[in-house]
């Protein structure tokens, strides 16, 4: 080949290169231009985001608060229950005491028992979410609940200072549980965790302050209202007026170094008689009981009587009313200044205007005083506070209705002691896990005559209100009432 067809073949080959590169420029440059449209041009089917609202909870005005600012909780609604409703309470260890899981059930057995709910407990010591997510189809599904309680986070918050991934941990392992709850027809109220009163001394793994800790509780609580929003779930919030009662209730029941007075127990998790009441309170609440237990009124100047559903008059002469009733108030008795005891309990939430409000009304009176007789006790009102309604349930401790409902609770208490044993002992064993179906049948036999005495406990009360004028002004002594 001669030297200029060299020098031709070189040009045309550097032109091919040459032409190339800039095609592939033009291409890139294209796509790049495009792309910028693109991005520049704006998102027709992008959602607008929703701003607000931002609410919180009214805080106190004290030290201990100051850490906290909790997210305002959706106010309870509507009645959740339905008749002939199969509960299921689920949690951890705080749940396992049986305790807020056996005012619920004696409370649903004895106060309304038109709704005929049955109960079962499923608490599991030291459990998180994840571990009720891998057992609620056994444990759980296999007996049909309709409604569910969920109180988890406890032991979710690994008792350390709160950290974002341990939230969203928390987020996906409570939302599986509700939707699997949903996908079984399972209306879910899903509750908060509640606060500790001191480090977990038992957990190796603990760090962080009190502090520290209760924030992490607190973070968690308000993850759990997003979930029960996201699910259209119920929310119970234990956290909030859990945490109130720990640092207001040692002063208001007079709590020294040799009679410490602790909402949320001895060792600051597990909490005793008066804890547990707030939490079933939080649980009755987010089930949309509206605790209109009985009403009874009398009208002294037309000498009638008459009382509200579950309650019959069988007679009303001279100021002396009897009655048959097969609904009971709610009996909670036990010294006021001890933490262990349920109607302390009552004083750390409204339970009894909320839950609880069985009145006697009496209209048609003289002015003056006057004394109501119910079973062995009695008490004076006047005659302006008697036409308001009085809370027997509250004045009156005890009353015709303790001995029969202590019957129910100690039956309800009986049977939830069996369920723990059923679930934890029997359907986890070998022989659960060889022949799951033949241990349900066999345990189930065992818990049948339990959950029997349950309903037999409950009969109707027939007791007797005298209500009695025991001091007349001059000026109306000459017209006592009829």
């Amino acid at each position: 080949m001669r030297r200029s067809e060299t020098r031709v073949l070189k040009a045309s080959s550097y032109l091919e290169r040459a032409m190339t590169r800039q095609i592939l420029l033009s291409i890139v440059f294209g796509l790049s231009f495009s792309g910028t449209l693109r991005a520049q041009a704006p998102a027709a089917l992008s959602a607008p985001v929703t701003l607000g609202p931002y609410e919180y909870e009214t805080k106190p005005d004290h030290e201990a608060f100051r850490a906290f600012n909790p997210r305002k909780a959706p106010a309870p609604g509507p009645l959740l229950l339905q008749p002939g409703d199969r509960l299921a309470i689920c949690g951890d260890s705080i749940t396992e005491q049986k305790m807020y899981s056996r005012i619920i059930e004696s409370y649903l057995t004895a106060c309304v028992p038109q709704l005929q709910v049955t109960v079962r407990q499923y608490g599991w010591s030291g459990e998180k979410t994840d571990g009720f997510l891998r057992r609620m189809d056994q444990d759980c599904l296999t007996f049909k609940p309709t409604v569910a309680t969920l109180a988890y986070g406890m032991n979710d918050s690994r008792y350390r200072p709160f950290d974002v991934t341990n939230g969203r941990w928390y987020a996906d392992h409570y939302t599986a549980i509700v939707r699997r709850f949903k996908e079984h027809g399972v209306r879910v109220v899903v509750g908060s965790p509640g606060c500790a009163g001191k480090i977990a001394a038992w957990v190796d793994s603990r760090a962080g302050t009190l502090d520290q800790h209760n924030n992490h509780l607190c973070a968690l609580r308000d993850i759990a209202i997003g979930v029960a929003e996201q699910e259209g779930a119920r929310f119970a919030d234990i956290f909030w007026p859990m945490y109130q009662a720990h640092v207001f209730a040692p002063g208001q029941h007079h709590a020294a170094s040799e009679h410490p007075y602790e909402v949320v127990g001895k060792d600051g998790i597990h909490p005793g008689w008066a804890g547990h009441v707030v939490m079933a309170w939080a649980f009755l609440r987010a089930l949309g009981l509206d605790g209109n237990l009985g009403t009874i009124t009398v009208d002294f100047a037309s000498g009638k009587a008459t009382a509200s559903e579950g309650h019959a008059v069988e007679s009303f002469l001279a100021g002396k009313l009897t009655l048959v009733s097969s609904r009971y108030p709610f009996c909670a008795r036990g010294e006021v200044d001890s933490d262990q005891s349920l109607r302390s309990g009552m004083t750390l939430v409204p339970f009894a205007e909320d839950l609880n409000r069985f009145v006697l009304r009496a209209t048609g009176t003289a002015s003056g005083t006057y004394r109501v007789q119910w079973g062995a006790a009695s008490r004076e009102y006047s005659a302006e506070e008697l036409a308001r309604g009085v809370s027997l349930a509250v004045d009156f401790p005890d009353n015709p209705f303790c001995e029969a409902f202590d019957k129910v609770d100690a039956a309800v208490a009986a049977k939830q002691a069996f369920e723990t044993t059923q679930v934890k002992k029997a359907f986890h064993s070998r022989e659960g896990q060889a022949d799951f179906p033949k241990v349900v049948a066999e345990t189930e036999a065992q818990r049948a005559p339990l959950a029997e005495a349950v309903a037999k406990a409950m009969v109707p009360i027939t007791h007797t209100i005298e209500v009695k004028q025991i001091n007349l002004s001059r000026a109306e002594s000459k017209t006592p009432p009829r």
